[in-house]
């Protein structure tokens, strides 16, 4: 039982506590300092689609994005969970179009759009929704560049013993330090794998991708991979617009800071977060930039993306005036169905300093 809330963020109808969710967060810097912590830091997390910016480096380093010409916004929606806008949808066709691959060859199968005017205009239109709606089909599109970059058979891309996957495996434990043994593995929902990881780790591999965007920006990246990384920071901090859509969080964040943050959902309540060094990350004790992982216990995506903002302004990370733009996140009115509010959600969780 649950005896305080010094670790949960809460909601409240009425003024009277309605539920309450935990929530477990991690803050670390590019060597992998703890900073900061909120529950255990160290809770091995499916980060299921916060794996994406792993996934598109390892399809960089096949040399698929050469091979083919994909521009950085293609590399934006390979670590997309989008919409299915037809931005979206023209985008991830065109991407096909240029491996060459058809749309019969995607592993990930349709769903209805995350988008709710998305869903009502297919509704309207008697659209059934495809393969390449799916909100991970830029991922999929790149896996088969990927595989087809190193000679290996587009059959079995998705699955774990394929050697597209193998490489996105060592990638996701080089990236965040960890070994074969410590990183586990389950299928996500777009049937890919999905690995699970310490909230920690996941924090540090975000650090990674913020660091290698500064180390290019300052006109020394010292390896092919530093500036694979910079270029996948780069792409979903400019293309925001393809990682999510109208009215997401990813987009609405990474628009906001303009270059210094990029972010990204993993379904289940997962978030990473990769904040370039700056005055604001010093501050903190980093030493260069700083990762945040968060995991909300019940999945609840509404109460993650709260305490994402939550904690972005608690560690001073933005002005006041630009935490505000995110009040429809930070702040979500909770409301019935005519649109009388009927209550809040608030945030008695301690945010700790680590070491």
């Amino acid at each position: 039982m649950v005896k305080s809330y010094e670790d949960c963020a809460i909601t409240d109808r009425g003024g009277v506590l309605e539920n309450s969710h935990l929530v477990h967060a991690a803050v670390v810097d590019e060597t992998g300092k703890l900073l900061f912590y909120v529950g255990n830091p160290s809770r091995v997390t499916l980060i299921r689609s916060a794996a994406k910016p792993a996934q598109a480096l390892a399809i960089a380093e096949t040399g698929a994005l050469e091979k083919y010409g994909f521009e950085a916004a293609d590399l934006a929606l390979m670590c997309a969970s989008h919409n299915s806008e037809p931005k979206h949808l023209e985008r991830a066709l065109a991407m096909l179009a240029k491996i060459p691959a058809e749309e019969t060859d995607l592993r990930c199968g349709g769903h209805p759009s995350i988008s709710p005017s998305v869903n009502q205009n297919w509704i309207r239109d008697g659209f059934s929704p495809t393969g390449i709606c799916n909100n991970c089909s830029g991922k999929h599109i790149g896996m088969i560049a990927g595989a087809k970059a190193i000679g290996a058979t587009v059959v079995g891309y998705h699955e774990m013993s394929h050697p597209i996957q193998q490489r996105v495996k060592k990638v996701v434990e080089e990236l965040s330090g960890l070994d074969s043994e410590s990183i586990q593995w389950g299928i996500d929902g777009c049937n890919m794998p999905a690995p699970a990881l310490p909230l920690k780790d996941l924090a540090l591999t975000y650090a990674c991708f913020a660091t290698a965007a500064d180390e290019a920006a300052a006109g020394n990246p010292e390896s092919t991979r530093i500036e694979f990384c910079a270029r996948i920071f780069n792409a979903m901090a400019k293309h925001a617009d393809q990682v999510g859509g109208e009215g997401r969080f990813c987009t609405s964040l990474m628009k906001l800071f303009g270059g210094q943050v990029f972010g990204k959902v993993g379904a289940d309540g997962c978030y990473g977060v990769g904040i370039r060094s700056s005055a604001s990350t010093m501050r903190l004790g980093a030493n260069g930039t700083v990762g945040i992982a968060v995991k909300i216990g019940d999945g609840n995506l509404d109460i993650l993306y709260a305490v994402v903002v939550e904690i972005l302004e608690r560690l001073q990370i933005g002005t006041p005036e630009m935490i505000k733009q995110l009040d429809e996140f930070h702040h979500k009115k909770l409301q019935n169905s005519m649109g009388v509010v009927t209550g809040k959600i608030a945030f008695p969780f301690q945010l700790h300093r680590g070491e």
